[in-house]
């Protein structure tokens, strides 16, 4: 990909007969997404934090039976040690229905809506709201990476 001269390189450059306002929806769409990745990301922390307590449960069971307390080591074994955090679902089944029934979906459809109606063109909005701020000519304010020889 070569960079414009003066600006964008081609893949974000708005293709022939692409409005303000479609770029605009899909700068929208863009940013939704963007949510919903961040949202994936909280259930993976959900999914790994849950999964460390019951390891930290375990440990603590073994230290109150250490001390002395063997029936409350033995409930924590049996109440709460792996556990379903909702009915039948351990943490990795609800990551695995999220991604399934909206994130993956969703991603399908972002990608769908960007290749017709902007030639696969991602983040024109983006694009276009760095030409608008940046100061050409500026150091830190090229319009894209310098090329390189791998290019």
């Amino acid at each position: 990909m070569q960079e414009h001269p003066d600006g964008p390189d081609r893949q974000h450059r708005r293709p022939d007969g692409v409005d303000d306002t479609t770029v605009e929806a899909l700068g929208a769409l863009s940013k939704a997404l963007e949510t919903t990745e961040r949202a994936r990301g909280r259930l993976y922390d959900f999914h790994q934090m849950t999964g460390t307590a019951d390891f930290q449960l375990e440990r603590a069971a073994d230290l109150l039976e250490e001390a002395g307390h063997p029936e409350w080591a033995e409930k924590i074994r049996s109440e709460i040690i792996g556990r379903n955090v909702i009915p039948g679902h351990w943490t990795f089944q609800i990551v695995e229905r999220y991604d399934d029934t909206y994130y993956g979906p969703f991603r399908e459809l972002e990608a769908t809506c960007t290749r017709e109606l902007a030639h696969g063109r991602r983040h024109l909005y983006e694009a276009e709201l760095k030409e608008q701020r940046r100061t050409r000519g500026r150091p830190g304010h090229a319009a894209g990476p310098p090329a390189t020889d791998e290019e």
